[in-house]
């Protein structure tokens, strides 16, 4: 095995029978460089984006979420709140109710989200930290609102003006002949104090007291649809909505922030499991020149493969040959492939030379599973291309 891995290399390094077999295999190494380096950086900057929109919607779900199983008004609120003020767990936790609401305001209206939260609720989103221009409401009065920016500047509405109001138009429950447009709504004239900048989670959404949604739904005081909750400790969610769930009994919900957030995680991990497909396939088609590299290496060293089985070389050890050649090939295109893929990172973590706005650089993070799951793939098809294809010299050895 020994001197098989050292002809192997021989082969590698030393000018071959010709300039055409040369060529062969530079290309097929070059190759196996280019496509693990290409698929290095995709996937760092994968990683990247993976790690920005982590970032973006790291406020909009709390640790932990209280909904009612039956309903959308959570049951024995009270329970509840004497639960989480009891629980050394909780940090905090705030009351939300948040349905949909017509906007109107001069001859421009809109379907909108409205979210009613309580004082609280900056403890466990702090929103606050995020607005544009304008304030966050001081709770004093329930028709102070914030807005997200996108809606505000459809509607064209003023912020912190005194003169020009919105009207928030809720559909009332229940069952009648409609004679008048009282009978359908249920209104409120609303103050714009502030502006904040929206997301996919956040489009459309206006965030105002909790007492503005339920003077509109017509409900109790103490009713809400959901309570968020903060934990001292985010990573022992699981453990504290189990305790939550055997405390508050069968008619609530409690979901942690990634299950909040599902839809988020699948199209993540639907997406990464595309990329690793698309490389995969990549490289897979690029080790198609390895298998060409090693036939056209059998053929130029056929002469001395018979040499070298007249002083004692049997068909294992010449197939040795050809797979340690391959071998080689793979493994110097994947150790220059990452070294390139991470030189190239680092140097766009850097600068930020490659923009994906004006304002904003493709986000790329270097991750030591990158490296593990790009060198598997190469290392898996390079082997069993280079496995595969050393065993085609039986019938050069025929002429013997």
């Amino acid at each position: 095995m020994k001197n098989a891995f050292y002809i192997a290399s021989r082969y590698l390094i030393s000018k071959k029978g010709s300039t055409a077999v040369t060529f062969i295999t530079w290309l097929a190494a070059f190759a196996m460089v280019a496509a693990v380096a290409a698929m290095f950086i995709i996937i760092s900057v994968f990683s990247g984006l993976e790690e920005l929109n982590k970032d973006m919607i790291a406020n909009l779900h709390a640790d932990l979420t209280i909904k009612s199983k039956t309903g959308k008004v959570l049951p024995d609120i009270n329970k509840i709140n004497q639960s989480l003020k009891n629980n050394p767990d909780v940090a905090h936790f705030s009351k939300l109710i948040e349905e949909k609401v017509y906007l109107g305001y001069k001859d421009n209206g809109e379907i909108a989200y409205l979210r009613g939260v309580d004082s609280a609720y900056t403890h466990v989103n702090p929103i606050d930290e995020n607005i544009y221009y304008g304030k966050y409401p001081d709770f004093k009065y329930n028709n102070e609102v914030i807005m997200e920016n996108g809606l505000d500047n459809r509607l064209s509405l003023p912020v912190n003006s005194t003169q020009d109001f919105a009207t928030i138009l809720m559909p009332k429950p229940g069952k009648g002949i409609i004679q008048q447009e009282n009978d359908i709504f249920n209104k409120k004239d609303i103050y714009v104090t502030g502006v904040f900048p929206g997301n996919d989670q956040l489009d459309n959404y206006i965030i105002a007291p909790i007492e503005l949604a339920q003077e509109l739904l017509s409900l109790p005081k103490s009713a809400c649809y959901q309570i968020v909750i903060k934990l001292k400790t985010p990573s022992n969610s699981e453990l504290v909505k189990s305790k939550l769930m055997k405390e508050l009994g069968d008619q609530i919900i409690v979901n942690t922030k990634s299950e909040e957030n599902a839809a988020f995680w699948k199209m993540i991990n639907t997406e990464k499991l595309m990329i690793y497909l698309i490389f995969g396939l990549v490289i897979f088609i690029t080790t198609f020149n390895l298998a060409g590299a090693i036939t056209i290496l059998q053929l130029d060293k056929k002469e001395q493969a018979k040499s070298l089985v007249a002083l004692g070389f049997n068909k294992t050890n010449l197939r040795l040959i050809y797979f340690f050649t391959g071998l080689l090939i793979v493994f110097f295109g994947v150790i220059c492939g990452l070294l390139i893929g991470s030189v190239i990172c680092f140097t766009q973590i850097q600068t930020g030379f490659f923009k994906a706005s004006e304002s904003l650089a493709f986000p790329v993070k270097i991750e030591l599973i990158n490296y593990f799951i790009v060198s598997g793939i190469a290392l898996f098809f390079g082997l069993s291309i280079s496995i595969i294809f050393s065993k085609v010299n039986k019938r050069y050895l025929s002429d013997n």
